[in-house]
């Protein structure tokens, strides 16, 4: 497994060579510092630790993080996230030359918050007529038997707190390495809002079983 830290441009669109016009998110994939490296030994598992958006202020980092950098001879970071690839030592950059066009790959982020919604916008409800003074318009409905079971089951469409979750796309196909920009380009979109950071990973055993 082959992975890397980035942040979320934006979306645009690209013209392939032959014309086709895509839509595209525009990712800044690293260059990804190896904070930490842990060995099965010493941790337990076998990891790289990658840090990514460099602190420029020390006052903007908590004492405990201070002190985990400090150890690590490494300067303090923003995103720090951890990877089980090899290949790598602590205090390698690992850039986004890794990967290549054309390869598929999993792009791991926080989706968008869309705060309190209701069961229209949550779920999909259909929702109840909305004119001839109907009083059912947006309103879940009843949400559970009567004399049994006398509750509401379990993970039941309601009302609630929307978005905001770890999301992972699988299979997205790289369209563009620009390396001396250090820009990924994929297909389509991923999660999150502008500016959100992303964690990109490629299983190569996954690879060459579908090849």
């Amino acid at each position: 497994m082959k992975g890397i830290l980035a942040k979320k441009v934006g979306m645009t669109q690209v013209f392939a060579e032959d014309g086709r016009l895509f839509s595209v998110t525009v990712l800044e994939a690293g260059p990804a510092k190896v904070v930490q490296k842990k060995d099965r030994d010493k941790d337990g598992y076998e990891a790289l630790q990658l840090g990514f958006d460099e602190i420029r202020k020390a006052k903007n980092v908590s004492k405990p993080a201070q002190g985990h950098f400090k150890k690590a001879s490494s300067p303090p970071y923003r995103f720090l996230r951890e990877i089980k690839m090899e290949g790598f030592n602590a205090g390698d950059n690992i850039t986004v030359d890794i990967f290549s066009r054309g390869e598929k790959v999993s792009v791991t982020g926080t989706s968008k918050g869309k705060g309190f919604q209701g069961v229209m916008k949550r779920h999909h409800y259909k929702g109840g007529p909305g004119s001839h003074g109907s009083m059912f318009n947006r309103a879940p409905g009843s949400i559970g038997a009567s004399a049994y079971p006398s509750r509401v089951w379990k993970n039941k469409g309601l009302p609630g707190h929307m978005g905001n979750e770890r999301v992972t796309i699988k299979n997205i196909e790289i369209f563009d390495i620009r390396k001396d920009q250090n820009l990924m380009l994929v297909m389509g979109a991923v999660p999150g809002p502008d500016g959100g950071y992303v964690i990109i990973k490629s299983d190569a055993a996954v690879a060459a079983k579908e090849n």
